[in-house]
């Protein structure tokens, strides 16, 4: 029995090749004689770097930044290994995450991308001549602003002056100069791997449908979504590329909008990238089944998300799919109807968040024999 077990990361938990790891682990107790294949994911969020640096041989750089809320952060980017020019990756979560900034100070308002910009800077001035940038996990809604101020692009109000940071410093917005940018952005490619497909505002956009989980209530919401609509009218006035209902441009509270329409790069699905580097085409190859997940599976799994890249990529060579992850969200169900064969919750019951994290590793093992004894037994003549 061939198993491809291609999981994403279970966040602020396990990194996805210890999902890797603890669900073949579970599987081989229950399906003695298997041949697993591990294939850790991600799809722009945390975990790029780490899937990226291995899968090519590579290391890690770190750099002290700016953190969401102003606070100096140790972060890292990757430098992949391999023939061709310099790639580097970096994750917006390293520098800019949610997972930085303690629940109860959650400030979706005042939150800035700007340390991730110097992680850019740093790639740059290292020589990178090709640069992923892994949206995903943010803690800002500030339309890729601090980003780009770290890289030398100014956002000028109507006296000329540059505007604060976080997404309500975008209110007074009024014009942008790229006069001073980055000189490593030219012959650069920057590749933003988005993680989801939403738009830049409206009711699917960055602040709508993630201002809340980063502390955003009702009214700060509509008041970043406008701010967000009038950033993207000043790039509009002034010529530049962006579009803010392109799928992706939402992703990162805004980042991928930026990296189009304020550093000349590019968006990409990010799931994509990170298949394309760890091979997982072939490796799917004379599969008889795969096992995917991620923590949380719901409706947003199926906007670009690993779970569901992985289902694509195994149905066109009639592979089933099983899903797993750390707990089951709205809209779950949907994932059986784009054609999982199961999902499944790892949890073992009403538990807290705090055990349910503490206690994935024992839990993916659990379920992974389960799933191994259950395929064996179904295959037995």
């Amino acid at each position: 029995m061939h198993v491809v077990i291609a999981p994403d990361s279970f966040k602020e938990s396990l990194t996805s090749p210890e999902v890797a790891a603890a669900l073949e682990r579970g599987w081989l107790r229950g399906a003695p004689g298997s041949t697993c294949r591990r294939a850790p994911l991600a799809d722009g969020g945390e975990g790029t770097v780490q899937a990226l640096v291995e899968a090519t041989g590579g290391r890690l750089e770190t750099r002290e930044v700016t953190g969401p809320l102003g606070e100096p952060v140790s972060a890292a980017f990757g430098v992949l290994g391999g023939p061709g020019p310099l790639t580097a990756v970096v994750e917006v979560a390293a520098a800019t995450g949610l997972g930085l900034v303690p629940a109860e100070g959650r400030d979706a308002g005042r939150a800035t991308s700007y340390g991730t910009g110097e992680l850019v800077a740093a790639a740059l001035d290292l020589g990178a001549r090709r640069i992923v940038l892994g949206l995903g996990g943010s803690a800002s809604t500030d339309g890729g602003a601090g980003l780009a101020r770290a890289l030398g692009v100014r956002l000028l109000d109507a006296d000329g002056d540059e505007v604060g940071p976080g997404g309500l410093g975008l209110a007074g917005v009024a014009s942008v100069d790229l006069s001073e940018r980055h000189p490593g952005l030219e012959g650069c490619e920057l590749v933003a791997a988005c993680d989801v497909d939403n738009p830049l505002t409206g009711p699917r956009g960055a602040a709508a449908v993630f201002g809340p989980q980063k502390g955003a209530e009702p009214a700060l919401v509509a008041e970043l979504d406008a701010h967000l609509a009038g950033l993207a009218e000043v790039v509009a006035r002034a010529g530049l590329p962006g579009d803010p209902d392109r799928a992706g441009a939402g992703a990162a509270g805004g980042i991928g909008f930026a990296v189009v329409a304020l550093l000349g790069g590019s968006l990409r699905p990010g799931f994509e990238i990170v298949a394309e580097a760890v091979g997982l085409d072939a490796l799917l190859e004379g599969a008889d089944l795969v096992l995917t997940g991620e923590g949380c599976l719901d409706a947003q799994s199926l906007a670009g998300k690993t779970p569901v890249g992985v289902l694509r990529a195994a149905h066109a060579r009639g592979v089933p799919v099983v899903a797993v992850g750390g707990s089951l969200g709205e809209g779950a169900d949907e994932l059986l109807d784009a054609g999982m064969t199961a999902v499944l919750s790892i949890a073992p019951g009403a538990v807290s968040l705090e055990q349910a994290l503490a206690d994935a590793e024992a839990n993916l093992e659990r379920v992974g024999r389960s799933l191994g004894a259950l395929w064996a037994a179904a295959r037995r003549p």
